[in-house]
């Protein structure tokens, strides 16, 4: 690859900025939601309806592919690209946070963590320079530096201490990472809740020099008041012509209220999560296809949704295809949820050019705050 990776604004509307991240394997229109491919796989998902539904980019999990199938074979098999029938760009994280969840099963250090495997048990180390090798291993087109990311709530020292560590792995993983034309590397502000210590760890980052900025270590706990409370300086203490992601959000309001407060990129498990356990995200707020009322119902799930499970089939299919545990429930409704967080995105970047995004906040969160349809 010799193309360079870059980002461009095209308009802001306040703190919202709508642009483009540009890779050798396509652009990337932001706000960006990234849909999480875990195992190299959106679950119940094919590739090819995943980029249907909008979506100019995918997220993989270097914990979960290091263990399994293992990054050397996936760069044997061509990398993860090819491996898993995705050609676009892909993001991988660093591993980090999956490790530092497993809790009594890990061990940290300066060098960085060494844990258990969830599957088998067995011992694996992973640190800044092997995050970056299993990335490169991967072929992600955007890499995430390594990381600790503590729980909230804690106490200051804890935030510290932890966000000093993961400001001296960023500049490992920058070392580590080198020069590759057409590939990113992210680094990652830290800091909890703290408005100093962001600022710390902001300038940190800016000094090392990255290709874009996550803001992390939200989304663990601390609620959303708590989470748009740092985002109101977070992201403005980030470089301005950088991408600014958001890791690990979220709901639909979480994101509409990140991108109003400046981040371009997103990525979660909800989507796929909550259509394989029956819950769908609409126009007017979620619905449990698994409640009786739509036993009946021949309307669609979203009138103003155009993904297969609205325009091809009923409210009342949809649910006797849950009741009854087909495979074809999970692969719907997830296809549903998607497609609705790329047309928030959609609406939002067109709203951001337009100049009008207060407008379209205040309408989405009206309909939301009706309610589903009234039952037949």
């Amino acid at each position: 690859m010799t193309k360079r990776f870059s980002f461009s604004l095209t308009a802001t509307d306040g703190k919202a900025r709508t642009g483009t991240i540009s890779t050798p394997r396509g652009d990337i229109r932001t706000p960006a939601f990234m849909p999480v491919g875990t195992a190299a796989t959106v679950k119940a998902m094919m590739p090819e309806s995943v980029r249907e539904t909008g979506a100019d980019i995918l997220l993989g999990n270097t914990y979960h592919l290091m263990l399994r199938p293992t990054a050397e074979r996936i760069d044997r098999l061509g990398g993860l690209h090819t491996f898993m029938n995705w050609e676009r760009p892909i993001l991988t994280d660093s591993g980090g946070f999956q490790v530092m969840s497993l809790a009594g099963l890990r061990k940290l250090t300066e060098k960085g963590v060494t844990f258990k495997s969830h599957i088998d048990g067995s011992k694996h180390e992973l640190t800044p320079e092997r995050s970056m090798e299993i990335q490169r291993l991967l072929g992600s087109d955007i890499v995430m530096c390594f990381d600790e990311c503590p729980a909230l709530p804690a106490d200051r020292d804890r935030i510290a201490e932890s966000m000093q560590l993961s400001m001296r792995w960023a500049a490992r993983s920058r070392d580590a990472f080198g020069d590759r034309p057409g590939h990113a590397l992210f680094g990652i502000q830290q800091g909890g809740l703290e408005e100093d210590f962001r600022a710390e760890s902001a300038q940190a980052l800016r000094d090392i020099g990255f290709d874009g900025y996550a803001v992390g270590g939200l989304a663990v706990g601390e609620g959303q008041e708590a989470m748009f409370g740092c985002l109101d300086f977070a992201p403005d203490q980030l470089p301005v012509d950088k991408p600014r992601y958001l890791m690990g959000v979220g709901k639909p309001d979480d994101i509409v209220g990140a991108v109003k407060r400046g981040i371009d990129m997103m990525d979660c498990v909800l989507p796929s999560r909550s259509g394989r356990t029956g819950q769908a995200f609409t126009r007017r707020g979620v619905v449990n296809i698994k409640n009786a009322r739509h036993a009946d119902d021949p309307r669609p799930l979203d009138e103003d949704c155009t993904c297969p499970a609205c325009r091809n089939y009923s409210r009342a299919y949809l649910h006797h295809v849950f009741r009854s545990n087909e495979m074809i429930s999970g692969m719907l409704l997830t296809w549903h949820n998607l497609q609705y967080f790329q047309d928030i995105m959609a609406e939002m970047r067109a709203a951001i050019a337009a100049g009008t995004f207060d407008t379209w906040e205040a309408d989405f969160h009206a309909k939301r705050a009706m309610g589903d349809i009234e039952p037949l």
